[in-house]
């Protein structure tokens, strides 16, 4: 019968990088103007960001930004990784902010918002993968 044997404990390294907190508050203000971009309101916004409040998200659009939660960040970088897998999707940026919006079959006839409207962190990682994939990323 095998022994048991005491392995030395050594400190948890996540594979991805941390998000720094100016990191975060960049991506807050880089949101607020892609979500202008994507046509999002205002309520649609908060459900994105993870059911932040009217109020903070209304101090946000004043450039207020303030700390920025873990879960947040991770929120915020999915979002600007859809964004920039549109840019390189579609030529024509318009192109890009509309297809938000439209109907895809891929996600049963819903949009890609309606899918990240579901309000969970995974929705809207669901949305990059599928672009990543079409991208070849």
């Amino acid at each position: 019968m095998p022994h048991l044997q005491m392995i030395e404990k050594t400190a948890f390294r996540s594979a991805a990088p941390e998000i720094t907190d100016a990191e975060g508050e960049a991506m807050a203000r880089a949101v607020v103007n892609l979500f202008s971009r994507w046509g999002v309101s205002d309520h649609e916004a908060c459900i994105l960001l993870g059911g932040l409040s009217a109020r903070t998200f209304a101090r946000w659009k004043t450039g207020e930004i303030g700390r920025v939660p873990r879960d947040l960040k991770a929120r915020l970088s999915n979002l600007m990784g859809i964004h920039k897998a549109l840019r390189i999707i579609f030529t024509q940026p318009q192109r890009a902010y509309d297809w938000v919006r439209r109907p895809n079959e891929a996600f049963g006839g819903s949009s890609a918002l309606a899918v990240m409207l579901a309000g969970e962190l995974t929705d809207i990682m669901r949305i990059r993968r599928y672009l990543d994939s079409v991208r070849g990323g």
